[in-house]
């Protein structure tokens, strides 16, 4: 086993800084969980929602209309734009 002597000074500024990154990382953990999956939606939940097929809901995704992420090869679209998107659907 090592032994490695440090000033009380060091050992404390250490300690700080290790005490205030775990604060960082827990106050960014809380604002990623408050974040749920359920305001995402896949593919076949927008299809469904907007009672379109897939080439339709493509299409959707190509000219702009409905913004859209994607995590490897998988499409998730927000609920609110799916909602904004019926909404204007319903004022025509």
């Amino acid at each position: 086993m090592e032994i490695v002597n440090i000033e009380a000074g060091t050992f404390r500024e250490m300690t700080t800084s290790i005490r205030l990154l775990k604060e960082k990382l827990e106050n960014l953990k809380s604002r990623q969980t408050s974040k749920s999956l359920d305001d995402w939606m896949d593919n076949q939940e927008v299809c469904m929602a907007l009672n379109i097929s897939q080439r339709t809901l493509q299409a959707l995704r190509s000219n702009g209309t409905l913004p859209f992420s994607q995590i490897d090869r998988k499409t998730y679209y927000r609920r609110q734009d799916v909602i904004r998107l019926i909404e204007k659907g319903k004022k025509r």
